[in-house]
């Protein structure tokens, strides 16, 4: 098949960075186009970022020596070069939503990593394993607005990929209480232990804004979508997050009561059985969605962050609860899983369903 046009929209931050990673040699995606800031406007992208480069990788040959557009100033070219563009700007919410209803006013899809538009009535905030259906929005959002090619859609925060994942599988048994406490790793701060040293023997209780996503976007991902609106589902989420001296990976510490409680046979089954995109044979889609382990201290960050190449969730230490009544360790890779890597599920997925062609 013909590759698909890509653009990155904040390109040279760390998100930016894990797209193209992520993004080299896809099969359905062709990086076409970088765009950042007018400081680096009309620059190479590997003289920009070669001296911030976040991982060990090398930057893809592809990409090294593309051009960097300004992403305002130059969009009208842009648009000429890309399909859809993904965004992964570090900018104020308002200046994001101006630009994103930019690019979808001016006939360019985008699908975007950023948090602006999460609450937006008509612009559907997509885990593919969750809420595929919500995708429909996309229809109003269009109609609503006067697009014809054009439109946005969102992934939800890092910090939910794992346990949101988890209790989704087990929505037989009416999850109806639940109590997270979240251990961030830096990168979910678009920083390394270079970058920030004082996270080095540190933990930080507080991560400005995390909480409230945490209790509340799982709610409109759960939510019915009825009459061109997504009613939220009804239930109590309580959040704690922390942010831990890990490079990369979310770990998270999850209890839950249900309706209907079940056996821990039943837990583990229902969790290991779950994978609803497996027909779609999307490229980033793991095979094995959610790995459970028997081992007491697993999962760990640095042994299972990377299971299914970031894609996969690991869980662990289910036991019976006093007062809820379970309780489990999960795990997911936050600038994989629940960024860059979620984005281009995301999008596989709205080609599959003909909505970027």
């Amino acid at each position: 098949m013909k590759k698909i046009r890509v653009g990155i929209l904040g390109a040279t931050g760390m998100v930016g960075q894990r797209f193209i990673q992520l993004l080299e040699n896809h099969p359905w995606f062709e990086i076409n186009c970088v765009a950042a800031s007018p400081q680096s406007a009309g620059e190479k992208y590997a003289d920009v970022v070669s001296k911030r480069w976040c991982f060990n990788s090398k930057i893809p040959r592809a990409v090294k020596n593309l051009k960097i557009y300004a992403v305002i100033e130059d969009i009208i070219k842009i648009t000429k070069l890309v399909d859809f563009v993904f965004c992964a700007l570090d900018l104020e919410k308002d200046e994001i939503r101006k630009i994103e209803e930019k690019y979808a006013s001016l006939g360019i899809p985008v699908v975007s990593n950023n948090s602006a538009n999460r609450w937006t009535k008509d612009i559907p905030m997509i885990m593919p394993e969750i809420n595929p259906n919500h995708i429909k929005l996309i229809d109003i959002q269009k109609k609503n607005r006067g697009w014809k090619k054009g439109f946005i859609a969102v992934k939800p925060n890092c910090s939910i990929q794992s346990y949101v994942s988890i209790l989704t599988a087990l929505k037989d048994f009416l999850p109806k209480k639940i109590n997270v406490v979240s251990l961030q790793a830096i990168s979910g701060a678009g920083k390394t232990f270079k970058s920030w040293p004082e996270m080095v023997d540190n933990l930080i209780p507080f991560i400005g804004g995390e909480e409230e996503k945490s209790e509340k976007e799982p709610l409109k991902i759960w939510g019915k979508l009825k009459n061109g609106k997504i009613e939220q589902e009804r239930l109590k989420i309580s959040a704690t997050c922390i942010r831990v001296p890990a490079s990369d990976g979310h770990m998270v510490s999850a209890s839950v009561k249900f309706v209907k409680k079940p056996s821990k046979n039943e837990f583990i089954e229902a969790v290991l059985n779950f994978n609803p995109l497996e027909k779609l044979n999307l490229p980033s889609s793991p095979k094995q969605l959610i790995t459970y382990f028997e081992e007491e201290n697993f999962p760990q960050t640095n042994l299972h962050r990377n299971l299914e190449n970031g894609m996969g969730i690991s869980m662990g230490r289910l036991r019976e609860d006093n007062d809820f009544d379970y309780k489990f360790i999960a795990l997911s890779h936050n600038t994989i899983r629940g960024a860059a890597g979620g984005a281009i599920l995301t999008a596989e997925l709205l080609v599959r369903k003909g909505y970027i062609l």
